[in-house]
């Protein structure tokens, strides 16, 4: 069965560039988390891991490196276990795929490493700014930042997706919710456990 690998870092940011080359056939793992966060430890590319373990994928799409990971390392173990499980993972910006019949691509596993490192030094550079932005703001006196410790509460939380708590009601599936929603699966999970 084929898969497609999503991961977009906040729950308002828009998924659908990653669905462009998304096929009917195609089972959908989303994560809603930061590119930091190892690919094994995401709730989905946990589920991810699963399914290939199972036997039941053996083709993932993914949009781009980056989606896999903001860190080099992490990337290319991910790719290596992929692989030992023989499963061709195809990056569509790339139009390349891991392996050629029963082998490894070695030019993937090249150009991977490779887009993987920028994706690492775009990551990084961006930190670099936000920390210059917020040295700034603080010598200015304007910057607030979060309150320490603060949190939304349950109710503030399940306000903002009444319209997913309506599908949900409905009898609606996680995966359709999500769609209809435009939200990620994660959030559809966690406002289900949540009422």
């Amino acid at each position: 069965m084929k898969a497609r690998y999503v991961r977009i870092s906040t729950a308002n940011q828009n998924h659908e560039r990653q669905l462009i080359n998304n096929h009917p056939n195609e089972k959908l793992y989303i994560d809603v988390c930061s590119g930091s966060i190892p690919f094994s430890k995401r709730e989905q590319g946990k589920e991810l891991f699963y399914s290939v373990a199972l036997g039941e994928i053996n083709y993932i799409s993914v949009h781009a490196v980056d989606r896999l990971g903001r860190n080099l390392l992490d990337i290319l173990t991910t790719l290596q276990i992929l692989d030992k499980a023989g499963v061709t993972v195809k990056i569509d910006s790339l139009g390349l795929e891991s392996r050629i019949g029963d082998k490894s691509n070695p030019a993937f596993k090249l150009i991977t490493t490779v887009m993987g490192q920028i994706g690492e030094m775009e990551r990084e550079t961006m930190l670099e700014r936000q920390r210059e932005g917020i040295a700034i703001a603080k010598a200015k006196g304007t910057y607030k930042g979060r309150v320490r410790g603060s949190t939304q509460t349950k109710k503030e939380f399940l306000s903002q997706y009444t319209n997913v708590i309506k599908e949900l009601n409905a009898g609606m599936s996680l995966r359709k919710t999500a769609k209809l929603c435009d939200v990620s699966l994660g959030t559809v999970q966690k406002v289900k456990k949540l009422i």
